[in-house]
């Protein structure tokens, strides 16, 4: 399903960037929370693909119009309105399906050098044309200058 939210084109897509294992990665950490919300989610997409399309047995197997038809109809579902999902993000759309595309472009983009294993080798910077050797220069200033450890680079004590 992330392959087909940044589906690989001219470009690297979610598989190469390994979105999946990001996903993975954060069900068991910082968005267990969700990991109800992925099994419900996961178990809806399944009804509605069979649904849709009664002879295909799982979504991998579907062709590339039947996911995006499964998708689009994701999106585009009223969600069902519990106490637990009155709050969600979006507006309409399901709320595992608004988790799953904002966990898809997360791990897309997620700085690669970090242990959330999304955006292998930088892929997702490099579509977006970011430089992987982009360094933060803190905005310290006259108030700072004394700071050990933030002079300006290439400045040198006197």
């Amino acid at each position: 399903m992330t392959s087909r939210i940044i589906p690989t084109d001219e470009t690297a897509g979610a598989k190469e960037a390994g979105v999946v294992y990001f996903i993975d990665r954060a069900l068991v950490t910082f968005a267990s929370d969700s990991q109800k919300m992925y099994r419900e989610g996961l178990a809806d997409t399944q009804a509605l693909l069979t649904e849709k399309f009664p002879g295909v047995k799982k979504f991998s197997s579907a062709s590339s119009e039947q996911q995006d038809a499964v998708l689009e109809a994701l999106s585009n579902s009223k969600p069902k309105v519990t106490a637990s999902r009155r709050n969600r993000m979006g507006a309409g759309a399901q709320p595992f399906f608004d988790t799953l595309r904002y966990h898809t472009i997360a791990g897309f983009l997620i700085d690669p050098d970090s242990d959330r294993r999304g955006n292998r080798d930088g892929v997702g910077w490099k579509v977006i044309g970011r430089d992987r050797e982009h360094v933060f220069q803190p905005p310290f200033g006259v108030l700072d200058k004394d700071y050990p450890g933030w002079q300006p680079a290439g400045s040198e004590k006197k």
